[in-house]
């Protein structure tokens, strides 16, 4: 047998948790926490802005379950249009792939709303119950009047933040100023209560008492993000070389010549979201969001040190070796991506405004009326996809010398489907075959036509 053993890595358990699991995460300034902060507040109010915006007198975007349409500005969408929503689903894999393997878990520290949402919360406790050490205090010790009366505003304006949440969600999916409207009123319906409430609910307990259990143990990405991950992925990442090895040192002494540039403040630990020491090496639980960087450059600021002991960089950087970032993984998503969103494109480009589909009378086949002609019966079924009512001309091509038996204009309300009967008529000298091949035309005010085949039977 082999001799070989995997050295054991002995951390010291440094952790801004509490005896019970609880992480208290230390105010962070710096360059990476404004990004964050106004990325998070940019993607907050266009959350917020876009059900309320309106388009030709109706809600801009709109995905309206109850009619079964999804109305994006002057677009309008129906089930038979689920492939352009399977697209999306794919391009925004492809894209976190990507994402990922060039900048790592970005998307979870910058993006995520379960990260934008809980520093909200955190902002909300910070300012109500004090900075993380005052809390981590606080709630070891006997609690007093007015700590549980902060505590209880703190959990209002939680609730306050969630329950708008669930409205604005659920706005996308019903008419936004309506919902607002009866929800406050108290005429809102059973259903759409039940999802405001249960959206809120989530959003309470995921950004308020989850937090950072989400990312850890519930969200599939942390798990699977690995095998986007190589060597020269960008990742928040400890410079062992420089910082080792660590120890506290006054601000105006001389660095010791033994010691790294690390002073072991356990800042980095302090500020952490999900609780982790970033000096301990690349982790799954890293969400990405620089927090530890900027807390470390501004010791290294106090020290007089030069900034990047903690970064963004890369393990073959740290290694001392030169990242390659047009590598074939990254090549390949990025070509996979690409080529998704042009065939997205190219099918959005390509949905008509109308539809139109022909259902022949099954009963009977065809007739012969009292002057010799033969005649068919159909149904035409006309689906308007535009938000405006439209006039429809129809007319046939393939047969010679038809009769018309009902109107050959329909009206079709927008988003609506009209089912309109109509019969033919042909001179049984015009027909060469028993079943004659020839195509409905559908044509528009706006010039748009759409053919569709049928089937003229002579005699079977």
């Amino acid at each position: 047998m082999s001799n070989e053993r995997i050295d054991v890595k002995v951390i010291d358990p440094k952790t801004n948790r509490d005896a019970n699991g609880k992480i208290y995460v230390r105010k962070s300034q710096g360059t990476f926490q404004k990004l964050r902060r106004y990325g998070g507040w940019f993607l907050i109010l266009l959350f917020i802005a876009l059900p309320w915006i309106t388009y030709q007198d109706r809600q801009a975007i709109l995905f309206d379950l109850a009619k079964q349409q999804f109305f994006f500005f002057g677009a309008s969408f129906f089930p038979q249009d689920l492939t352009l929503l399977a697209l999306i689903f794919v391009i925004a894999a492809f894209g976190l792939f990507f994402l990922t393997t060039f900048l790592g878990r970005v998307w979870c520290g910058y993006l995520c709303p379960q990260t934008v949402w809980t520093f909200i919360f955190i902002w909300f406790e910070e300012k109500l119950e004090g900075p993380a050490n005052k809390r981590r205090k606080q709630d070891n010790s006997k609690y007093t009047g007015n700590l549980m009366a902060r505590k209880a505003i703190k959990h209002i304006a939680w609730w306050v933040i969630s329950i708008f949440t669930g409205l604005v969600f659920v706005g996308y999916f019903i008419p936004v100023r309506e919902l607002f409207t009866e929800f406050f009123t108290f005429e809102l319906g059973f259903w759409p209560a039940f999802w405001v409430w249960f959206f809120a609910a989530c959003t309470y307990g995921n950004a308020g008492w989850m937090r950072s259990i989400m990312c850890l143990h519930m969200c599939p990405y942390a798990r699977f993000q690995s095998a986007m991950f190589d060597k020269d992925t960008y990742i928040v990442g400890y410079d062992v070389k420089r910082g080792e090895p660590r120890g506290p040192r006054s601000r105006k002494a001389e660095k010791p010549a033994h010691l790294g540039d690390c002073i072991d403040c356990n800042l980095c630990v302090q500020v952490c979201p999900t609780g982790i020491d970033i000096r301990n090496g690349l982790q799954y639980e890293c969400i990405n969001c620089g927090a530890c960087i900027d807390a470390c450059d501004e010791t290294m600021d106090k020290m007089g040190y030069p900034r990047g002991l903690i970064s963004y960089t890369t393990e073959h950087k740290l290694a001392g070796n030169k990242t390659k970032v047009m590598r074939p993984k990254l090549l390949g998503y990025g070509a996979a991506l690409i080529l998704i969103v042009g065939l997205f494109i190219t099918q959005v480009a390509g949905v008509d405004p109308a539809n139109m589909s022909v259902l022949r009378d099954r009963n009977q086949m065809y007739r012969v009326d009292n002057q010799g002609w033969i005649e068919n019966t159909y149904t035409l079924k006309v689906m308007n996809k535009t938000q405006q009512t439209q006039q429809y001309h129809i007319d046939v091509k393939g047969l010679t010398d038809v009769k018309w038996y009902g109107s050959q204009t329909i009206s079709v309300p927008a988003g609506q489907l009209i089912s309109q009967p109509i019969s033919l008529a042909v001179s049984p000298g015009e027909l060469t075959s028993p079943i004659v091949k020839f195509e409905f035309i559908l044509t528009d005010n706006d010039g748009f036509t759409l053919a569709v085949e049928s089937r003229f039977i002579k005699k079977l």
